[in-house]
């Protein structure tokens, strides 16, 4: 279920790049028009980015929205496989399944007992525990992620290369210019700090509890001592793997830059589309395969994690 659910997410994110570069391509054919004239009169000519940086913001959402449900999706397959393993007993033997501990395995009278039926009901438990999921992350980056961009907002609009005049409000070189050049900075941290606090929601999420709910069981989780230390300790890590793992597998695939660059300007003509392409290619392989490696593992260590820090509260040891 996981190699299938980060191949259907690659593809899919495959295809929106190229459903992006199509709906681009008047960009693309203005530019090559206006590199035709620009050589034709003998000047110069430097093409502008910013009609290509709003498409690729406009196209941030849907980006967004993909990874967060393959994510979500991923993150339900691997809490339902940590919350498998939690019943087993401590020896390792499978425990009597005579009478389930879980209400939702509990055979419903209703529903005939085909094995035939039970692809179909898994799936939709998968299905069910997949919206509260997908809720966590959006209520989790609308509480995490606005205070640092807002930061960044003010901070440019004080202290930009825009205002750098005699009549700008802050003084360059003044305890309050530095103060506010600093906060986004800040912000950003603060956003990190509780990003880590409300790791775990994903996974409480996942094994069937509400969105909001899930985000206090991960804040009240993460903030003792115990918690917190677990969560960096693992946190880090990870992070560091997702950074060593996309910047390798893009190096390794830098050839595919000239490959990709020489196939789409030969078939289309269009030079601009050929080099965007190929700058985005060893990109797109890196992200892949970072995806590929580190999501399935992050899910798991933090669906075991969510599962060991609730056990150890309710047993009274944390």
């Amino acid at each position: 279920m996981t190699a299938r659910l980060v191949g259907l997410s690659g593809l899919a994110g495959l295809l929106l790049t190229a459903a992006v570069f199509a709906l681009a391509w008047p960009v693309f054919t203005r530019m090559r028009n206006q590199r035709i004239w620009y050589q034709h009169v003998e000047d110069p000519y430097l093409h502008d980015h910013t009609d290509l940086a709003l498409v690729a913001l406009c196209a941030l959402p849907l980006f967004l929205l993909l990874l967060g449900t393959g994510s979500a999706a991923l993150q339900a397959v691997c809490s339902r496989a940590v919350a498998a393993g939690s019943r087993a007993s401590p020896e390792g033997e499978p425990s009597d399944r005579s009478v389930p501990s879980d209400p939702s395995d509990r055979p419903d009278p209703s529903v005939p007992s085909d094995p035939s039926d039970r692809p179909d009901r898994s799936r939709a438990v998968a299905v069910a525990r997949l919206r509260p999921v997908l809720a966590v992350y959006a209520l989790r980056a609308l509480i995490v992620w606005p205070l640092p961009v807002l930061a960044e907002a003010v901070a440019n609009s004080l202290t930009g290369p825009q205002l750098d005049t005699d009549q700008q409000f802050l003084e360059r070189g003044s305890w309050l210019y530095a103060l506010v050049a600093a906060s986004p900075a800040a912000a950003l941290f603060a956003a990190v700090l509780l990003r880590l606090a409300l790791g775990l929601a994903p996974a409480a999420a996942a094994g069937g509890l509400g969105p909001l709910t899930a985000l206090r069981r991960s804040w009240s989780l993460v903030r003792t001592r115990t918690g917190a230390v677990r969560v960096l300790a693992l946190a880090l890590p990870l992070a560091a793997l997702t950074a060593g793992l996309v910047r390798l597998v893009v190096q390794l695939a830098l050839p595919l830059r000239p490959l990709v660059r020489g196939l789409l300007e030969e078939a289309t003509g269009n030079f601009f589309a050929a080099y965007y392409a190929g700058i985005l290619a060893p990109v797109v392989v890196g992200l892949l395969a970072a995806a590929a490696v580190v999501l399935p593992v992050s899910c798991t260590a933090f669906a075991v994690l969510h599962e060991r820090l609730r056990s150890s509260r309710a047993s009274g040891g944390g």
